[in-house]
This record gives structure tokens, sequence and C-alpha cells, in this order.
């Protein structure tokens, strides 16, 4: 049976520090997954909860599987929802700590409106890969799949990705697009 980690057990302090860590990744990710601050922050609080319960349970890295539980519970939630698309009005990208340049700001969005136009199965690929910057096999263990998945969605969803930037404000000005593995 799945058991929190208790007051007294030194897991808990390492969960601790791993959810302060991985805590501000987490809510970034969840919001560029659901495009909605007040989901994305349920959606965190619900990995951690969940991650917590599983704790001395957990193989391998316990970034990938906050990750997976993550992206299943973005999943779960839209098929809850159904498909159509959720934009809380007045939505803004979760700020950055440091104090932007009005030119990266733009990009930032520009970026933000192009992964949100992704097909979610390549939105949930490239939020792992170049937001949260995780390797081909951790992105592949955090969405359950295989390694060749992730790099056929990773090229469809860059190739779209570029396509649509010759429509962008910024247009050559944005740093290039990473090629695909």
């Amino acid at each position: 049976m799945d058991r929190f980690v208790s007051e007294g057990d030194s897991g808990r302090e390492d969960f601790e520090r791993f959810a302060r860590r991985v805590s501000p990744a987490l809510l970034q990710s969840a919001y560029l997954l659901t495009r909605d601050r007040g989901h994305a922050e349920d959606l965190l609080q619900t990995t951690l909860f969940r991650v917590a319960r599983r704790w001395e349970a957990i193989e391998g890295s316990p970034q990938a599987f906050a990750y997976r539980v993550l992206v299943n519970l973005s999943r779960d939630r839209r098929r809850n929802v159904g498909r159509r698309p959720i934009e809380a009005p007045g939505a803004a990208v979760l700020p950055a700590v440091a104090q932007d340049v009005s030119e990266r700001v733009l990009e930032r969005d520009v970026m933000t409106a192009l992964v949100r136009r992704l097909p979610v199965k390549q939105r949930e690929v490239v939020v792992l890969r170049f937001f949260v910057d995780l390797s081909v096999a951790e992105t592949a263990a955090a969405l359950g799949c295989s390694e060749g998945t992730v790099k056929s969605h990773t090229s469809r969803a860059l190739a779209s990705i570029r396509a649509s930037m010759t429509e962008s404000p910024v247009g050559d000005r944005w740093m290039e697009v990473p090629r695909a593995e």
C-alpha cells in the first residue's frame, strides 16, 4: 500500500528538498500544458501529493516520475473537460524571476503562442524537451512512450513552429528553433 512520507522519515526531508527544487519548473510546465494559471497550480499540488505518497517506492528519477504524473493529470483534465480549448481570459505567461527586456518578452510571448497551437502530444513533448530541458529518454519515460515517438513528435512540432515563425512579428530575430535529435 502507498504511504505518505511520515514526519519522522529522513525521506520527508529529501522529498521537501525535491519539491522546493522542482516546483517552479513543474508549475511552468503545468501552465504551458493547461494554458491556465489556476489549473496549473492545482495540477502542481496534486502532482506533489502523488509523488509524496509514492516517494519511498519511486524507482529511477523522481523528477521523471513527477513529470509523468503531471502530464497524466493534464491529460485526465482534458478528457474530463472535453476537446474544446481552455483559455482563461487575460491569462499571462508565468512571470520570469529576472527582469526581461521588452524584446525578450515579445519573443517569449510569440514562442508560447506557437507552442499553444501545437497538437496536445507535440506540445507535451516540446514543453518537456525544451522548456524543462529533459533528454529524449527522460521525456519518453515521463510520457510513457518510446524514444522514437518523442523524436517524431519533436520533429513535427519543430517543423510546425518553424513554418509558423515566418508569420510572427519577430521573424528572423527569434532564436533558432532547435533541430530534433
